[in-house]
């Protein structure tokens, strides 16, 4: 337990690591993030949260929740500062479904259900990310990413209960988190052999 604890901790203190120079980046204009990407990650981590305790996840859980109450204020830095509010209607769509997607854990009342339904919609919510970075691949930050794939490892690790339930978001987050880090590389390789 008290090892559970202590992953658990490191895992939220790498959140915090990985949230300040993103923010203070945003606060600089350095890091432009794409407000409905920033909602639909942190509404659908909270909620995974939420979806996490019910399946007895214990401490492990705990960085996801304050993974989403740090990323709704992103969304928020993001909306004031006007960062990114370029908005097409391709990121419409991914927003739509992403928020009508919610409701289905109500519905199901399966904290599995639900980890599926909102670990789906928060991949969406990398979309408006994906496609600013093919634009502007110096938008986004490498470290970022890669301190949350460090940082959901540590979440499973910190997990007390293994299930499909508890494993499934953070597994695949950390799998997104990855493959966006070879998009923004292979981006940037792709706009310096242009200059």
């Amino acid at each position: 337990m008290l090892l559970k604890q202590l992953l658990s901790a490191a895992a939220i203190a790498m959140t915090f690591i990985a949230f300040y120079p993103y923010i203070r980046s945003i606060s600089l204009n350095v890091i432009k993030p794409h407000v409905f990407s920033w909602v639909i990650w942190g509404t659908t981590t909270f909620v995974v949260f939420l979806a996490q305790l019910e399946d007895n996840a214990g401490v492990g859980a705990w960085p996801i929740g304050v993974s989403g109450i740090i990323t709704l204020f992103i969304a928020y830095l993001a909306f004031i500062k006007r960062t990114d509010i370029t908005i097409t209607k391709t990121d419409w769509w991914f927003f739509i479904v992403a928020m009508s997607s919610i409701p289905f854990w109500y519905v199901t009342s399966d904290p599995l259900w639900a980890v599926i339904i909102l670990t789906i919609v928060d991949i969406l919510g990398f979309g408006p990310t994906i496609r600013k970075i093919h634009a502007q691949p110096y938008s986004e930050s490498l470290m970022f990413f890669s301190l949350f794939l460090t940082r959901n490892l540590l979440v499973i690790a910190a997990l007390e209960n293994y299930s499909l339930t508890t494993v499934l978001f953070p597994a695949v987050i950390a799998l997104a988190c990855m493959l966006l880090n070879i998009t923004i590389m292979y981006q940037r390789s792709v706009l310096a052999s242009k200059k």
